[in-house]
């Protein structure tokens, strides 16, 4: 600061509010950094405990009204502790036979843990409480919250607890129990007995039993017992894996009474003459119910991951091909066929513009949601940044629903689907999945945007570079050839010295030369932005390529009067088709720089060679040559090479290179073995060269 304003800083910004703001916003920074060194450290060493370094709070939601009030507290707790938060849902092989409206309480749920700024995610495991303390040890969590249990002591007993289980098991994590409204749940005998299965199901359970028991009569004789419960086991097993839990707790009670009547005396009767039975039928219902139960169990396990794996692989498909694609609008197309494909769906999506207003919609059904109403739905779902229409609280009344592209920059567009059947579409896990699309378009279309801008910019970058390049060599080169004319004009236009006729020859003659070297300096330009623009128009015609070198060197006949020029062009050499003007143009450049930058008085050899299909013309000189690795660098627009004094903006190698190709031509540039440098192009020689008739041919044609 300079001293007046120091005391002005003092005052104003450097006051203890804003310095402990400063402090602390320096402490959390540190913290992070420190956090995450401990993590890796943790990480490197295996390091299983929990270190209650950093305030990290998990809440554990369960489909039940509670989880609303546990996400709140867990969010008013974090912002006490000043800690990160993370909410998280435990994805049991028993989520598939919920009811949608309790699935659609934990997508809620963490819908709303979400827009308070947490984490969420979703494990999947069998054990609740094992999932939870295995990620909160990961990830060093030192406090979790979970909802009070409402079991009675008896369900606790019998089927366990998970408050219980996480207490029993933290070790060094705190465990908070809140309570609050659990809202109605459903019976323990309406979840257990919940037809899960069609009927024709259960008819099939008891066709298995019926064929056990026949495979059992058949065997009685030789086999034991025991055997003969094996055989009924083995149904059980069967219809579980086949057709669910509802049929296999039907086979399994069916087995027991089909055992008792057929195989335990006295027969055909439902009396027990021995008593020990009783304690067969027991254990074999109860090893009946256990096998079909983990039966179940690993079959939805192996769904529930085929499913996941299903959505994994869509997710993998549609981001491969997403990173392959460049266009914004490529990208659009790609991400709405990979929807319609997932989601059996009609989907379009709408893109901003700079003043923020949607676009026309994009995609193959775009022309079924461009009506006024889906775009105006549209319209607010980019203001709000809020999913809305169908199936939602936000404008229910569309045919449509409508979710955001959200990008780390903002809300860049809308995604639009009408599915055909709204209720597979509406499950909240299938709600949840497109989500994930919808984030994933976002993204990959703020890629592509980000590209353009920074391909804009470095295109400006270039295009500045080169006009400051240009402004600079021109206005260097033009100071010299203004202060010659404008000194020469005025001695002779102010007449204070009386010259001498030889010397207003030579002013005269000054003035000419730097008029000439500015009139070919701003030709050299044009040329450039003329070739550039691609507005070069080649007029070929079949010409004679020592007339077009003759040509070139009468153009240079002053600057090249002190040097010994050289020409090898076969005497019988074909006619070549070109722009004759063009390439006495290239000419001209190459020799004007063999001029520059060789020692006065030096040769020059041009010479032409030709082969079936391209003539190649050369242009030796006796100079320094080129330097080692500069050989294509010469040909780029105001590069020069050599001393600097030489005049000149270095555009016309770069000029002869654009006529060259025009041509469908190559030009390069060798060092001599002997010393000097040698330019060489290649002009292509196609067709059959014109018949020209001979002198007097016209005249003969036209007398009788």
């Amino acid at each position: 600061y300079v001293p007046e304003q120091a005391e002005h800083a003092i005052h104003n910004f450097f006051r203890k509010g804003n310095l402990t703001a400063l402090r602390e916003l320096a402490l959390r920074r540190t913290a992070d950094r420190v956090d995450a060194e401990m993590q890796v450290y943790r990480r490197d060493h295996a390091v299983p405990k929990v270190w209650p370094a950093g305030e990290t709070i998990m809440v554990c939601i369960n489909p039940t009204p509670r989880a609303r009030k546990l996400i709140r507290t867990a969010r008013r707790m974090a912002a006490g502790l000043h800690g990160k938060w993370i909410a998280a849902y435990v994805q049991t092989p028993e989520h598939r036979r919920r009811p949608e409206s309790e699935r659609d309480q934990v997508v809620r749920a963490l819908r709303l843990a979400e827009q308070l700024g947490a984490e969420t995610v979703t494990l999947t495991g069998h054990r609740v409480s094992q999932e939870i303390l295995s990620y909160a040890r990961a990830k060093n969590i030192g406090k979790i919250i979970v909802g009070k249990p409402v079991r009675s002591c008896w369900k606790e007993l019998l089927f366990g607890s998970v408050v219980s289980d996480l207490v029993r098991e933290s070790g060094e994590i705190d465990i908070y129990v809140i309570t609050g409204e659990a809202g109605k749940s459903r019976p323990m005998a309406a979840r257990i007995l919940r037809r899960s299965s069609a009927w024709p199901a259960y008819a099939k359970a008891g066709l298995i039993v019926a064929i056990s028991t026949l495979m059992a009569w058949w065997m009685q004789p030789d086999f034991s017992s025991t055997n003969i419960v094996m055989i009924y086991l083995l149904g059980v097993v069967f219809v579980a894996s086949r057709w669910g839990r509802g049929p296999s707790i039907l086979a399994s009670l069916v087995s027991v009474v089909a055992f008792d009547f057929f195989f335990v005396p006295p027969k055909l009767t439902f009396a027990v003459a021995d008593t020990e039975y009783l304690i067969t039928f027991l254990v074999m219902l109860l090893t009946a119910l256990i096998i079909s139960n983990l039966t179940i169990r690993n079959r939805e396990q192996a769904e529930l991951a085929r499913e996941r794996e299903g959505r994994t692989g869509a997710l993998y498909a549609m981001s491969r091909e997403l990173t392959q694609t460049r266009l914004v609008e490529g990208l659009s197309r790609v991400a709405l066929r990979h929807i319609g494909e997932v989601f059996k769906c009609q989907a379009a999506v709408f893109l901003a513009d700079a003043a923020r207003h949607l676009g026309p919609p994009i995609g193959e059904e775009a022309a079924s949601l461009s009506d006024a109403k889906n775009i105006g739905v549209a319209q607010w779902v980019f203001d709000h940044a809020q999913m809305a229409g169908m199936g939602t609280d936000n404008l229910p009344g569309a045919d449509a629903l409508f979710l955001p592209l959200v990008a780390p920059r903002g809300a860049l567009g809308v995604l639009a689907v009408r599915p055909e059947q709204p209720r597979q579409l509406l499950a909240p896990d299938q709600i949840h999945l497109l989500e994930t699309f919808a984030n994933l378009t976002a993204n990959a279309i703020e890629r592509a945007v980000l590209a353009q801008e920074g391909q804009q910019a470095q295109v400006m970058i270039e295009s500045e570079r080169m006009r400051n390049a240009l402004l600079s060599a021109v206005s260097h080169d033009l100071r010299t050839p203004l202060a010659a004319i404008a000194g020469a004009v005025s001695s002779l236009f102010e007449g204070k010295v009386d010259f001498d006729l030889q010397t207003r020859k030579q002013l005269i003659q000054s003035i000419h030369d730097e008029v000439m070297w500015m009139d070919r300096l701003v030709n050299n330009l044009l040329y450039m932005t003329r070739l550039e623009a691609g507005a070069v128009q080649l007029r070929k015609e079949p010409l004679p390529l020592e007339e077009v070198i003759g040509a070139a060197l009468v153009r240079l006949e002053k600057k090249l009067s002190d040097r010994l020029i050289t020409t090898h062009v076969p005497t019988d050499a074909p006619l070549v088709p070109m722009d004759g003007v063009l390439t006495e143009e290239v000419l001209i450049n190459l020799l004007e720089n063999a001029t520059k930058y060789t020692p006065p008085g030096s040769p020059i050899e041009v010479s032409a060679e030709f082969e079936e299909e391209q003539v190649t013309i050369s242009v030796a000189d006796r100079g320094p040559g080129i330097p080692s690795g500069e050989e294509q660098r010469i040909f780029d627009k105001f590069y020069r090479t050599g001393p600097r004094r030489t005049r000149g903006v270095g555009l016309g190698l770069a000029i002869c290179q654009g006529i060259v190709e025009a041509h469908g031509g190559r030009i390069w540039v060798e060092n001599r073995p002997d010393g000097g440098a040698l330019f060489r192009f290649t002009l292509p020689v196609s067709g059959e060269p014109p018949y020209l008739e001979p002198e007097g041919a016209e005249e003969q044609a036209i007398r009788p």
